[in-house]
């Protein structure tokens, strides 16, 4: 891990995502965070010390499906799977299909294995499978603020974690996607897909893939924009239930948390979210094959 100091930054961003309003103060106090997301080496050593079983592999309750098909309720996850050539871009189902069997050891359904991918990022992870494979390492998922804070590395305002200049010198520094979305992808360093941790330079704090390769877990819910300290009152009581049940989508009672960073998925004609500012929201019980975390912990 790596300690960060706390201070003050610009949060957010007013160039790209409603979502990502309104810029503002934040303040974080110090705290240490993974130099890297969670790898599937690191993850399958939680899961053969503990016996942890994921969400993607248990049954799914049909209360949380209402009208779905029953006999389509089996255990698995989102798998991103490339179209034959160009589709409305505002339609993610073009890309996206249920992967029955797929899971944190078969990212892509059974047929698919993580063997020879001990460095790269864990994905099919749910927001509860990371809280519990924070909670067994002696840490937590960090909040919003703090991974955002964390990304930036010190460049506070700039539109990417290594500056405002996508190519600095020529050079690609995130593994997001080459050429164009969802259907041919030449590859980042070529990389299709995730890249082993640590493939791609860090930012000013020394930390790896805080923006491309695998979005990642924080603890927060997500709202349609930032909920602003000393502006968005919120009874400390009651604040926790309330952003839960505002986060959730219309006809859903599972809560959004949000992501940030961004993934290899990533196209410049499709999400520019390579971004420390961007944010996404996800539901808790989601697991996809570009979504994974990393750990925080209080600074001594």
């Amino acid at each position: 891990m790596i300690r960060i100091a706390g201070g003050t930054f610009r949060m957010g961003s007013a160039e790209y995502s409603p979502d990502e309003t309104p810029v503002h103060e934040r303040t974080v106090s110090s705290f240490e965070l993974d130099v890297h997301p969670v790898t599937n080496a690191q993850f399958a050593a939680f899961v053969a010390a503990t016996g942890y079983v994921t969400v993607a592999e248990r049954p799914l309750d049909p209360a949380d499906f209402p009208g779905a098909d029953p006999a389509d309720l089996v255990p698995g996850g989102l798998v991103f799977t490339p179209t034959d050539g160009p589709v409305d871009l505002d339609d993610w189902r073009q890309w996206w299909r249920w992967g029955a069997g797929a899971s944190w050891r078969h990212p892509f359904g059974p047929e698919s294995s993580v063997d020879d991918k001990p460095t790269h990022p864990v994905v099919q992870v749910s927001f509860a499978d990371a809280a519990a494979y924070a909670e067994w390492a002696g840490k937590r998922l960090p909040t919003e603020a703090e991974f955002e804070y964390a990304a930036r590395g010190g460049l506070d305002g700039a539109r990417f974690a290594w500056g405002d200049e996508e190519f600095p010198g020529g050079r690609l520094m995130v593994n997001r996607w080459q050429g164009s979305f969802p259907y041919r992808n030449t590859g980042a360093e070529g990389w299709v897909g995730t890249s082993p941790v640590m493939t791609f330079p860090p930012n000013g704090y020394g930390l790896f893939d805080v923006t491309g390769n695998v979005w990642e877990w924080t603890s927060d819910y997500y709202t349609p924009r930032h909920v602003v300290p000393g502006q968005d009152a919120v009874d400390p009581g009651a604040r926790a239930n309330l952003l839960a049940a505002a986060s959730a989508e219309p006809g859903s009672r599972i809560p959004r948390r949000v992501l940030k960073g961004g993934s290899h998925l990533c196209s410049p004609d499709y999400c520019l979210r390579y971004r420390p500012a961007a944010r996404s929201p996800q539901a808790d019980d989601t697991a996809t094959t570009h979504i994974g975390f990393r750990c925080a912990r209080d600074a001594a």
